[in-house]
């Protein structure tokens, strides 16, 4: 399982993804709700998104889910979490959710990758500030997200 809100999609979210379905046969991104994050577009359009980014990975599918994480990997027998790590303050946050999932389902372990250098600084949170200042951030999200972020600006 892929875990995030990917608010939005971003090619460093499509690197670590390349990469955990050339590790895994099978890879679910699972689309979270986080209600302490106010989103750009609500998760079915998010899933929507991913789906056209990604039709070159077989193995991979796109589910929305709202709940702990844990939980949706022992529905679906899930055995990694993976998770992307741009910086040492990324592996500060998630070294906890990581143990706190493990606690909640054993045996769950979460692989980390770390960010290919040209992903290293790229977030959602950067893609969504540029967008606020009417900023170009082609060179952040994938096409079918970037015709997405054009249809939503005034």
């Amino acid at each position: 399982m892929y875990p995030g809100t990917f608010d939005p999609f971003t090619f460093g979210h499509l690197d670590i993804l390349e990469r955990a379905a050339a590790l895994f046969d099978q890879v679910e991104v699972t689309v979270a709700v986080n209600a302490d994050k106010a989103t750009l577009f609500p998760i079915e359009e998010r899933c929507a998104l991913i789906r056209q980014c990604i039709p070159h990975l077989p193995g991979v599918e796109v589910v929305a889910h709202e709940g702990l994480i844990a939980d949706r990997a022992r529905e679906t027998g899930a055995a990694a979490l993976i998770r992307g790590l741009r910086q040492a303050r990324d592996f500060e946050y998630e070294l906890p959710m990581a143990l706190a999932n493990r606690a909640l389902r054993e045996g769950l372990e979460t692989v980390f990758l770390p960010a290919s250098g040209r992903h290293a600084l790229v977030s959602g949170t950067l893609v969504r500030d540029i967008l606020r200042w009417n900023g170009d951030v082609s060179a952040f999200v994938p096409e079918p997200v970037l015709r997405a972020l054009a249809r939503r600006r005034p």
